[in-house]
């Protein structure tokens, strides 16, 4: 099987990254990812994304409900962590390693809006450990706020303080401060985004945020594992409710917030704020020798393919961008309206 790292840009930060801060902003899109190069720098913003279809459709193809059967990770699978790893690593304290890669691909799709998914996916040596950063950000009314979080949600997460001590809350502080900075300056009361994001540590210890409708599922022995849960208007109609908000759904509609937001967290948003969240979901799991790859996805692709259909296309496949176009060009064959992106973490 072909093993490909890529290595992340460096940012200014109080972690050491490969023992030379420098400030940390994405550089041009990249659409054709580079599989003979070892330090090529990934960082995906899709303003200039080249379309494949430019035929536009109505909004009511977003209205497509989500196939059954994905309900989301249950308490008792995997192998759930209090943190990540120590904070520094030695020869004296030399951490177990696995190897891993990735590889992405995303398109616009035929709405009559323009390209909404960001991609975040980096490869970077943080105090000894291998450390791959990933996430899908899936906007929606608007890019701003999921091209806000693809520069600064990772910045804010790894800044926080007690990130090794206590990663989740440090992940859940990050959230919100990060959704704090969008509603003050960037969004206002109109646009949002989902995230899911994985930081996945020396290919043994993955950490899994969640925030929305975007999804992660793991491949295990050939039986695809949902490693996060839909933040679904249904299933959590009593947070609507408790925050004074109220779930409701049109003949032919998905379930939505106050008749308008079809997901229960989500950053930015700044009109449902009252009504909705920003706090993720997160949990800490151990990757063991049976994990064959991971996929993050935004909706276009889970809309249209289960989690074990993604799972089976491309088991079959060795390199991690390969699989993710894959993913992405079956998903948009099976009718896929919506803007795709996809990110296969390959072991």
């Amino acid at each position: 099987m072909t093993k490909v790292h890529s290595n992340l840009k460096k940012r200014k930060s109080a972690l050491i990254v490969d023992e030379n801060p420098s400030a940390f902003k994405p550089e041009d899109r990249e659409e054709n990812y580079n599989d003979d190069e070892n330090n090529s720098d990934v960082s995906d913003n899709t303003d200039e994304q080249k379309v494949e279809d430019d035929d536009a459709v109505d909004d009511h193809h977003e209205e497509a409900e989500y196939l059954r059967g994905d309900e989301g990770p249950t308490p008792t699978e995997g192998e759930l962590l209090k943190g990540l790893l120590t904070e520094g690593a030695d020869e004296t304290n030399k951490p177990s390693t696995r190897h891993f890669s990735h590889g992405y691909h995303l398109i616009q799709g035929k709405m009559n809006h323009g390209m909404e998914d960001y991609i975040f996916a980096q490869h970077r040596k943080i105090n000894g450990y291998d450390f791959g950063l990933y996430a899908i950000f899936d906007g929606h009314s608007g890019h701003e706020v999921a091209k806000y979080l693809q520069s600064q949600l990772f910045e804010n997460i790894l800044n926080e303080p007690d990130f090794w001590k206590n990663p989740v809350h440090a992940v859940k502080k990050a959230c919100k401060s990060t959704d704090d900075e969008i509603l003050e300056n960037i969004a206002g009361s109109h646009g949002g985004s989902t995230a899911v994001a994985a930081i996945l540590v020396n290919g043994v210890r993955l950490l899994i945020a969640n925030v929305g409708d975007s999804r992660a599922i793991s491949c295990k022995n050939g039986f695809a594992k949902p490693l996060t849960a839909d933040h679904d208007p249904e299933k959590e109609k009593d947070l609507v409710e408790s925050r004074g908000g109220f779930v409701s759904k049109k003949p032919g509609n998905v379930p939505r917030v106050d008749g308008q937001l079809a997901m229960t967290r989500a950053f930015g948003d700044g009109k449902l704020k009252e009504h909705i969240t920003a706090e993720p979901d997160v949990m800490i799991r151990k990757i063991d020798e049976d994990t064959e790859f991971i996929i993050l996805a935004s909706d276009g692709l889970w809309k249209v393919m289960t989690n074990q259909e993604a799972c089976d296309c491309i088991r079959d496949v060795d390199d991690a961008q390969k699989a993710s176009k894959k993913l992405v060009r079956e998903a948009k064959s099976l009718g896929s309206y919506d803007d795709i992106s996809c990110i296969v973490i390959m072991f």
